[in-house]
């Protein structure tokens, strides 16, 4: 069964309710939230619905039902506890183009009572088609357990400054991603309440971003929080193929998603293509988001982007994922290093750039060397990697508290790693060719930006 998922406008509208039980009684508490004008047929009715009536809250007439009771009623509701009067009442309104439900009658129903979950304006609508209202209840109360108890003054609160924002801001393309920027954001009480200041502030022509994000191995629930956050907000999502759809429906409504990916030799857009759409959607002002399957950083042509993104002077940021290699070491059950067998990784592709204008490195060297949990002394490893045979000019980098605010990275070589001086712990390794290469794409980005200045 195919529904519509609709909130119907009641307030002040005429409904009939045919029957006056138990079971009427209980829409009678759905529907008197909605500001319908109610009135009941039935020859006899529940003490609370005679209550009800004689507060001149509904109108209750004392006899059953004729078909003459649905004329002029926008919607009716069918709770008798007889089959055929139900049936009657049905097709008496199908006749009239009235809206009708037949209460746990599937096949007599135009429209379904979904369990409800509100706070203030807001409201979640929970439908099985009435296959299990009682699943449906069941799911409600998850949810309401989930939502923050003061959601309904939020929703309040914003919507004023919606329409603040309408009534001061001109129509376009500004004003529409300022709406989106005040639904993420918390609203004070304070008159200097930032989220109030910028609602009210005239709008600057946004200045735009590349986030270039790690989506995991597939499964959302291993999203970090940040990408979670960034996908929520996005103008803009350029996804790799491998991303999976489950991800991608986390998209807002507003958001444009394109498909970017190449696989299996197919190349149905280059990347320079990927460059343009990243650089022109920024330079528009909008919030993109490079989304790529497993880790960024990890084979995923994030040092090309990133050049491109340097040299075309749009700010990038990077936010790292999970890698599929650690999804799939715990997917066996295994730990990639252990005490006994393993004390080194190394990461490594099949793939590689068709370039001739670069002799190939020898073997030892075609590799970044990842080494946690390092030591504060590195004169024996940097000592057992020349034995090895890698160069002393050989790049290496130390981060100490890497993803903090206050994380370090200091930037050597293989001969001078042994004098390094000790930093803050944890701190982690990285050694290989591919460290000299960014470290030279940042100090270009940089001069140029001092040129500038």
């Amino acid at each position: 069964m195919t529904l519509l998922p609709i909130f119907l406008k009641l307030d002040g509208r005429p409904g009939l309710l045919v029957g006056a039980g138990t079971v009427a009684l209980d829409k009678i508490g759905s529907l008197f939230r909605t500001g319908i004008r109610l009135r009941v047929v039935a020859p006899r009715a529940h003490s609370e619905i005679q209550q009800l009536a004689a507060e001149g809250k509904l109108e209750w007439i004392e006899r059953s039902f004729e078909s003459s009771d649905l004329d002029g009623n926008f919607v009716v509701i069918a709770a008798t506890d007889n089959p055929e009067v139900n049936a009657t009442v049905y097709r008496g309104a199908v006749e009239r183009g009235i809206l009708c439900n037949s209460v746990d009658d599937i096949p007599n129903c135009d429209f379904f009572f979904g369990s409800v979950v509100s706070r203030g304006d807001l409201q979640i609508a929970i439908s099985t088609a009435g296959e299990s209202p009682a699943f449906a209840q069941r799911l409600g109360r998850e949810i309401d357990e989930q939502l923050p108890a003061d959601l309904g003054p939020w929703l309040a609160n914003v919507g004023q400054l919606r329409r603040d924002v309408l009534a001061t801001h001109p129509r376009g393309e500004e004003r529409k991603l300022l709406l989106h920027e005040l639904a993420h954001r918390q609203i004070c009480d304070s008159p200097t309440c930032s989220t109030r200041q910028l609602a009210r502030i005239p709008i600057d022509r946004p200045k735009g971003k590349v986030f270039l994000v790690g989506a995991g191995p597939g499964d959302p629930d291993l999203l970090t929080v940040k990408a979670l956050r960034l996908i929520h907000s996005a103008d803009v999502i350029l996804h790799d193929d491998l991303v999976a759809p489950a991800i991608l429906n986390l998209a807002p409504l507003h958001a444009v998603v394109v498909n970017v990916g190449k696989r299996c030799g197919s190349k149905s857009i280059t990347q320079e293509e990927i460059h343009a759409l990243m650089i022109g959607n920024a330079r528009a002002g909008r919030k993109v988001v490079r989304l790529k399957s497993g880790d960024p950083l990890i084979f995923g042509r994030a040092a090309e982007e990133i050049a491109a993104l340097a040299d075309a002077e749009v700010p990038f940021e990077i936010v790292p994922g999970i890698t599929a290699a650690f999804a799939a070491a715990a997917a066996v059950g295994c730990s990639l290093t252990s005490r006994n067998a393993a004390s080194n990784v190394i990461f490594s592709t099949g793939h590689h750039a068709q370039s001739h204008n670069h002799a190939p490195l020898p073997q030892l060297e075609d590799a970044t060397r990842i080494v946690y949990m390092p030591g504060r002394d590195l004169s024996l490893l940097a000592l057992e990697w020349l034995q090895e045979g890698l160069p002393p000019e050989f790049p290496c980098a130390i981060i100490s508290r890497a993803g903090h605010p206050d994380q370090q990275i200091r930037c050597t070589t293989l001969a001078a790693l042994g004098d390094a001086e000790p930093v803050p712990a944890p701190s982690l390794l990285i050694a290989g060719w591919a460290i000299r290469e960014s470290a030279a794409i940042q100090q270009s980005a940089a001069e140029g930006a001092s040129i500038r200045a």
